[in-house]
């Protein structure tokens, strides 16, 4: 009886711990609501470094930029409340793809600020 009990306590505790947290496309572990839809993907044939000026641009247009990384290509910023990354990946030579995931103060997935940021990397790489 007591080694159910505490194997019943140990797997809510388990799930307790595990349940809550979320992934960055920075590829950090971060405190919200899991499986929500908070990130858009696009592939663009540009070259890496315009598309990244171009994210870092949109970006401090729409809020704070607080985060950059120019190694692994991410970057982090702050919009109206809400907490948006953008990664970065070469999938080929001159074809890159464009991660932007964007998540509410409350820890919940923002998917139309997600899509509005990506979108505006787009028309920001046509102006160029």
């Amino acid at each position: 009886m007591k080694t159910n009990l505490s194997a019943l306590i140990a797997g809510l505790c388990l799930i307790a711990l595990t349940v809550g947290c979320y992934h960055s496309v920075d590829g950090r572990t971060r405190a919200g609501k899991p499986f929500v839809k908070d990130r858009i993907e696009s592939r663009y044939e540009r070259p890496l470094d315009q598309i990244f000026d171009a994210a870092r641009e949109v970006l401090a247009f729409n809020g704070t930029l607080t985060g950059e990384n120019t190694i692994s290509k991410s970057l982090e910023a702050r919009v109206d409340n809400n907490k948006v990354w953008v990664k970065l990946d070469e999938v080929e030579p001159n074809i890159c793809r464009v991660m932007v995931q964007a998540r509410k103060s409350g820890g919940g997935g923002n998917v139309a600020l997600a899509s509005e940021i990506d979108k505006q990397i787009a028309l920001q790489l046509q102006t160029r």
